[in-house]
């Protein structure tokens, strides 16, 4: 059989179960639930749901909590549960506790859109790539995993398969594969078949990366919250999706908040400065009228003086002077008239000089600028300058913030999830990726195998221990095993 053949099997399973579920009473309203806020991160919330005894739900179910009191309903999935206790990731708060809460789970919808999303392969091929699935579909027809295509190792066919019986060695291959190929510019997606696994392998290649001196902050992300805070001694609460997501875009809006900080003193102290610019310009002004006037001044005391000299020596000065002064004009007489207008006019110059003066102390203030004033804009000029200037600063503060999840997680290299959630969360209809990591994959059911092969382009790595194959039987199910599956690991 080809990939499509087992899309179009698995598609025609899903939508029988789907009309089964519908039809019983399996997406019951569940009553009575109590809940308490265990933690959040970003616009996510994680709560521990107390179910009444004898209920149960299965991980990656999604499902709508009605609390008994005034607030919205909101919806989630479960990520993990024990007996009647699931741990369930919300959109919104419901407080830090909530009683009398109704749960509503919807098994129907996962399987409704779990088929969808199969059919939707066969009808878009060239959106989808069969190619590396079409290697996998031998596989997962086979009852054990002691086929041709079962031999372990890392070459670089399309399908590689990694049989090993413990499961740290298993997952410490993968975790070398995965650095390889990081350092190879690949994305990678990598499905487990519960949330428990996903958190233990995200914490085993985070630690292998951080021994090959790699940053694994920057290239791992866990796609729903974690539900262990650390795992071999690494922080893996801080390689989720959602917690990179708050990060980075809080980082943005504290740069954002930054720049705007920038943007609006420098315009306020621009027109400030321009405004002293201009006041100093008139006080240049001033004073070089000052320098003129004084420069006056002094000429006209230094004629003054020579008058008064002229005069004092006049009866003593020889015949031919006092007839050469005669013949300009100039006697006692007129010496006199000249001392007069310049005493005047000095008299005028110093009540200009007087008004300059005053004109100086009004002027000095207004355009003294503060001895730190200057520099700093400078600096925020040259940083509006090497943005683009302040248009290209308006459009970026007008921009809104692209909070676009698709946009943000194809930046990641290694996304860890369950195969469940590629198939049913509409996210990953539009990412694709390089290669497909499969964790525990004879615990993963054919379906959702199948639909997050269909999004890489290159290469299959299937991982596991070989004898769970047989022992799982979720590759070749029966309508009862199909049944028992729901929701699909």
């Amino acid at each position: 059989m080809t990939a499509r053949d087992l899309l179009e099997t698995w598609a025609l399973r899903l939508e029988a179960e789907q009309k089964r579920v519908s039809a019983s009473a399996l997406d019951q309203p569940i009553d009575q639930v109590a809940g308490r806020l265990v933690g959040t991160v970003g616009a996510l919330h994680l709560y521990e749901l107390t179910l009444p005894y004898g209920s149960s739900l299965a991980h990656d179910t999604p499902l709508s909590i009605v609390p008994q009191n005034d607030l919205e309903p909101t919806e989630g999935i479960v990520l993990a549960g024990q007996d009647h206790v699931i741990l369930a990731q919300t959109f919104d708060t419901i407080g830090q506790t909530c009683a009398g809460a109704t749960v509503i789970p919807d098994r129907a919808g996962f399987l409704a859109t779990s088929a969808k999303r199969l059919r939707d392969m066969l009808a878009q091929p060239d959106a989808y790539r069969l190619g590396p699935a079409d290697r996998l579909a031998p596989l997962l027809e086979a009852t054990t995993g002691a086929d041709d295509l079962s031999g372990t190792g890392t070459g670089s066919s399309v399908l590689t398969t990694v049989w090993e019986e413990d499961l740290s060695v298993r997952r410490q291959r993968l975790a070398a594969l995965a650095i390889e190929m990081i350092l190879t510019n690949k994305r990678i997606l990598v499905v487990c078949p519960d949330h428990e696994a996903a958190d233990s392998l995200v914490g085993t290649t985070a630690k292998a990366m951080k021994a090959a001196g790699l940053m694994h902050q920057t290239w791992v992300s866990r796609y729903e919250m974690t539900l262990s805070q650390q795992v071999e001694g690494i922080g893996i609460h801080e390689l989720g999706f959602e917690a990179q997501m708050y990060q980075f875009y809080a980082k943005s809006r504290a740069d954002k908040a930054a720049l705007r900080r920038k943007y609006e003193r420098f315009r306020e102290l621009t027109p400030v400065l321009a405004h002293k610019g201009q006041k100093q310009k008139d006080l240049d002004e001033v004073r070089l009228l000052e320098w003129r006037l004084l420069t006056q001044v002094s000429d006209l005391q230094a004629k003054i003086k020579e008058t008064n000299d002229t005069l004092s020596a006049y009866e003593n000065l020889p015949l031919l002077q006092r007839l050469s002064l005669q013949a300009v004009g100039k006697n006692v007489e007129s010496f006199k008239q000249y001392l007069t207008l310049y005493e005047s006019q000095c008299s005028e110059l110093r009540g200009e000089i007087d008004i300059a003066k005053a004109r100086i102390a009004e002027l000095a203030p207004e355009a003294a600028v503060p001895k730190d004033m200057r520099p700093e804009f400078s600096e925020l000029k040259e940083e509006i300058i090497r943005l683009g200037g302040t248009k290209k600063i308006r459009e970026l503060l007008a921009a809104e913030e692209d909070t676009s999840r698709q946009a943000f997680i194809q930046n990641r290299r290694l996304v860890v999830t369950t195969a469940s959630r590629v198939l049913s969360d509409p996210l990953f209809n539009r990412v694709r990726f390089d290669v497909l990591i499969a964790d525990e994959a004879p615990w993963i059911a054919a379906a959702p195998l199948l639909g997050a092969a269909g999004l890489v382009r290159e290469r299959i790595v299937i991982s596991g221990n070989r004898r769970d194959v047989e022992a799982a039987g979720l590759w070749t199910p029966r309508e009862s095993q199909l049944r028992s599956s729901t929701p699909l690991a």
